[in-house]
């Protein structure tokens, strides 16, 4: 199998794929309660441009494909996308992150068609804060559908919380506390400055020393020595537990020289860097006579223009404007 390494010689072997910017939630931190403006259908990559890309990359080394969003169970015809990438030679790992509203309809599909494991983002356990959080009433659909997959054997299911002073941070242990009784991967994210409009300023960060300094409360945090196809989150378990929490903590300490990934948006434009807005276009390469290898081509191009680290904290750095359900996370 062919090897990318970035001009840093990181490999390159993840993709992450933002299939749409659409989605059933107005959380408060993401979007305005009116919605954004949508990209144009006609804009957005259709399944068979996505596969190709697919087909293209994993040739050249990319083994791991997760779908994003917006919310990817909204996309009609989303199975067939699923079926297809997971039979797709050179892809070994296939993910999906949803907001998990849809999860329980669609679970006994999702593991027909080739999907083991999944992420569900979920910022607290309470239905009337989780109301107010999304502006929807639908944390029973959500819990329901963390079962549903539990029952399923997904494996991992992992729960991602993103940690805000003043928002959620009282419910830390309340998290950690999933991992003693269920067998997820419950995940604490370092609130990120992505989206024009989630109100991201340094102060609301609460580094995971801190969380991690409150959840030892419940007992010894054990370390979880790393495995080759972890990607940044630092791991551990509680004793007795029978799952694990994991720290992704971008802001206090560095994490990109573990960096393993390129992104693609839902309307064809690659990201290199989470925290940038720079991006290089291939719907153009797509639905014009480009081929493999021109596809290929700008693949390289994307590993040449990976930087080396974001630029959170420096003098200069300008936030990311795309909302994160338009960048693929």
């Amino acid at each position: 199998m062919k090897l990318l390494l970035d001009n840093y010689y990181r490999e390159i072997n993840y993709l992450r794929i933002s299939i749409t910017d659409r989605c059933n939630l107005r959380c408060r931190y993401c979007m305005p309660e009116e919605g954004v403006e949508l990209i144009e259908h006609e804009e957005l990559l259709t399944y068979e441009e996505i596969l190709k890309v697919v087909e293209v990359f994993a040739s050249n080394g990319i083994s791991k494909v997760r779908l994003t969003g917006g919310e990817p169970l909204v996309r009609r015809g989303v199975m067939d996308l699923i079926e297809g990438i997971a039979s797709t030679e050179g892809i070994k790992d296939l993910s999906l992150t949803t907001n998990g509203i849809l999860l329980r309809e669609y679970t006994t599909d999702l593991v027909r068609v080739g999907l083991r494991r999944i992420n569900i983002s979920l910022d607290t356990l309470r239905p009337d804060r989780f109301a107010y959080i999304t502006r929807r009433d639908k944390f029973k659909e959500v819990w329901e559908g963390i079962e549903e997959a539990l029952r399923h054997r997904l494996s991992p299911v992992k729960i991602n919380i993103v940690v805000i002073k003043g928002f959620n941070d009282d419910e830390i242990k309340d998290f950690a506390r999933l991992s003693l009784t269920y067998p997820l991967h419950v995940r604490f994210i370092e609130f990120m400055p992505v989206g024009e409009g989630n109100g991201w300023n340094e102060e609301l960060v609460i580094p995971h020393s801190q969380v991690m300094e409150e959840i030892r409360e419940l007992g010894e945090l054990i370390p979880i020595r790393p495995q080759d196809n972890d990607g940044p989150a630092k791991r551990y378990y509680l004793k007795g537990g029978k799952g694990e929490i994991g720290f992704i903590s971008p802001i206090s300490s560095h994490i990109c020289s573990r960096c393993n990934r390129l992104r693609l948006t839902p309307d064809g434009k690659i990201r290199t860097c989470l925290f940038s807005d720079e991006e290089i276009d291939l719907k153009g390469t797509l639905r014009g006579s480009g081929g493999k290898e021109r596809l290929e081509e700008i693949l390289h191009r994307a590993l040449e223009a990976k930087p080396e680290r974001h630029r959170i904290g420096d003098l200069r750095f300008k936030k990311c404007q795309r909302g994160m359900y338009a960048i693929g996370g």
